[in-house]
Order: structure tokens, then sequence, then C-alpha cells
């Protein structure tokens, strides 16, 4: 328990700055909104203007941003970039940052094990995820409901959070299992993150490219798009049991590699 608190209090500050930040995100991005949907513009004839590459990079594809759930659709698309890159590297600190600071013998001479430790510290990071998710999707169902004009988009945001929450523990474990192995402990944050765009991009080269479908399982960005969510196809089972399945194998690397690994003091 001790560990866990010590933890808990190490990140509350950055979890306060990536709350902020996504309070602000959606805010800003639900003024915008409001300031466009009273100019008498079609938005989506001007978006329908702009070139394939762009539309796929802003996300709009399939979505009618002329109501308020196409276009938190293409918002909920930044805010999963957003939370899942918090999550991939609070999953790569939390485990590496004693052999990066070179604190790791202070830790490791307490009578614990290092499962116990390991344990504390993802404990940490699930409360960090779930919290910031639970302020995304409280501030998005307030913000987005203010302008929903009737429209019922309450039942779409939940699901669209819940498949946040699935991706964020997703990316959690691919920064936790890249720490628990990297030799290198100051390269994990870069390598999970790495990893994240890569896949981002990806998601983006197959919308450009319809041949590269197949390719959507190597990308969690495609599991639970949101102009599927959006417009009432819910969440697929096979992504589910996919996502978590990848979570229970780099959970589990994460713990193997990590008992046995030398630490760096």
């Amino acid at each position: 328990m001790n560990i866990f608190m010590r933890e808990m209090k190490a990140y509350r500050k950055s979890l306060f700055i990536w709350s902020v930040g996504i309070l602000f995100l959606i805010g800003a991005s639900m003024a915008k909104y409001a300031g466009l949907s009273t100019t008498g513009q079609s938005m989506n004839e001007i978006l329908t203007a702009m070139p394939k590459s762009l539309q796929a990079i802003m996300g709009t594809g399939a979505l009618d941003i002329s109501k308020v759930s196409g276009y938190f659709g293409v918002l909920y698309i930044y805010l999963l970039l957003m939370a899942t890159m918090h999550a991939a590297m609070l999953g790569a600190t939390i485990i590496a940052k004693e052999e990066r600071d070179k604190t790791a013998e202070f830790l490791f001479v307490k009578p614990v094990s290092r499962t116990s430790i390991i344990c504390a510290k993802l404990s940490v990071a699930v409360v960090n995820i779930v919290m910031l998710n639970i302020v995304a999707g409280i501030s998005s169902l307030y913000l987005v409901g203010t302008y929903s004009e009737g429209e019922s988009v309450k039942a779409d945001i939940i699901l669209a959070m819940s498949a946040m929450l699935i991706l964020q523990l997703l990316f959690l474990t691919i920064g936790s299992a890249i720490a628990a192995i990297s030799k290198k402990p100051k390269l994990a944050v870069a390598i999970s993150t790495g990893i994240l765009l890569m896949t981002y991009i990806l998601s983006i080269a197959i919308d450009l490219n319809k041949k590269l479908t197949l390719l959507k399982y190597l990308t969690p960005f495609k599991y639970f798009e949101a102009k599927i969510v959006m417009n009432g196809g819910g969440l697929e089972r096979k992504f589910i049991i996919l996502s978590l399945s990848i979570v229970i194998i780099f959970s589990l690397i994460t713990f193997v590699f990590y008992r046995k690994k030398d630490l760096q003091v």
C-alpha cells in the first residue's frame, strides 16, 4: 500500500495536467462547433471539397459533422490519440523511472517482492487512466449535450468512452512491457509513443488505400472507429476480445521480464 500511495502522489500533478488538457480540447472544440453551426454554410460541403488525404487525417470520413454526434466523432479521434499517448507514456515511465533516475536501489531494498511492486505500479497506472477517462466522459456528456439540440448522443458517447478505456489499457500494457524488456530505460517512452504514432499513421494509410484493409488488425485505432460507434454500430466483439487478449499478453510480458531483469541502480 505504501508503494501504491507513493506512486499515486508522484503522478497526481501529471494527471491534473492531462485532465486540464482534455477539458480544454473538448471545451475549445465544442465552442468552435457552436460558431460553425451558426454560419449558415454547410460544414459537410466544406470538408468534402478537401483532399481525401486531409479528410483521412482529420477523421471526417462518413461522419455528418453538421450534427453534434458527427462532430464529436471527429473530436473523438483526437481525444483517443491524446488519451492513448498518456497511457503509453505512463506505462513506460511508471515501470522504468527507477532505473532511469538511478533510484532502483532505494525501492528494491524494501522487503517486498518484484511481483508486488509491479502490481502496485500497474494498479496506479490503471487508476490514472480510468480517472482521465472519467474526466473525458463527463465533460463530453455535458458539453456535447449542451449543443445536441434534442439529438440523442449520451449512449454513443458512453460507448465511445468505453472503447477509449479499452485502448488506454492496451497502450498502457504495451508501454509497460517495453519498459520491462528494454535495457535502456530512457528509451522506453520514445519507443512506446513511436509504436503508437506508427499505428495511428497506419490507420490513416488504410483509409487512403482500401487494399490495406486487412492490416486493420495491426492498428488499434481501427478497432473502434468513431464513424461506426457514433452511427449506432456499437463495439465489435472480435475487437474487444482481440484488445483484451493483447492487454493480457503484454501484462504477462511485463511481469515475466521485470522479475528476471537486472536492474540498473
